[in-house]
């Protein structure tokens, strides 16, 4: 098996120099909206000049969503090359499952805090130009996955529905799950939440606990308590 060669020193500098202009992208939209910052001033609280900046993201929203010009041939070719005896509901499954597990990694690298992370970004996307920016960026990690399904199986996306609705459920579970994650403080990876999302959707939806099992073993809690405190609020 070939290994992945380590992070070179100069690799290392580039990803530092990314997470820095992300914070900084993240913090001054945060504080002043996206229309009251510039290019150049999230490169001056990033210690770099806009002409790097632009080495790294083309443009501040990039910055502030963390745009990868990598991440959707990545993505593609993980789920072509998973092996070919899974369906693709489980290749997709497999794919999203480390895809949450780096963005945690991502998180953490940026912040050294992804409940912090969470809450900026929450305040972020009350911006209605970040939040369509952002909804875009997600069709198009949809469509990468539509297409790569539709490959694996050998089928027309355009004629059968099922690429297109394992990739908008595939989705919505990697979004729910970084969701519930991020509020539970960022403890741990989504990926515990990822897992039980697709056993929910796997099993019909059926609510048999799995999700709210996997949220309290990453916060540390008792499931059953916050079931029974949820039905004495619903009872008085």
């Amino acid at each position: 098996m070939e290994l992945v060669a380590p992070p070179t020193r100069r690799d290392r500098k580039k990803l530092a120099t990314r997470r820095a202009l992300q914070w900084a992208a993240l913090g001054l939209v945060a504080d002043r909206g996206y229309a009251n910052v510039t290019v150049e001033e999230i490169a001056e609280a990033a210690d770099v000049s806009a002409r790097t900046f632009f080495n790294y993201f083309p443009s501040k929203e990039a910055a502030v969503i963390g745009h990868d010009p990598d991440l959707f041939d990545t993505l593609h070719d993980a789920v072509i090359e998973r092996p070919a005896g899974e369906s693709a509901f489980e290749a997709v499954r497999a794919v999203v499952r480390v895809r949450s597990e780096r963005f945690a990694q991502e998180a953490d690298g940026v912040t050294g805090d992804p409940g912090e992370w969470f809450r900026r970004m929450k305040t972020v996307q009350t911006d209605p130009h970040l939040r369509a920016a952002h909804a875009a960026h997600t069709a198009a990690y949809e469509r990468v996955i539509v297409t790569a399904v539709a490959e694996r199986l050998g089928t027309d996306p355009e004629i059968d529905p099922y690429p297109a609705l394992l990739a908008a459920a595939a989705v919505a579970a990697s979004r729910i799950a970084v969701v519930y994650w991020a509020k539970g403080g960022g403890v741990g990876t989504p990926a515990p939440l990822t897992d039980a999302a697709f056993v929910a959707l796997a099993g019909g939806l059926a609510a048999d606990g799995q999700l709210a099992a996997a949220l309290a073993g990453l916060r540390g809690t008792d499931p059953q308590a916050g079931r029974s405190q949820n039905r004495k609020e619903a009872c008085s």
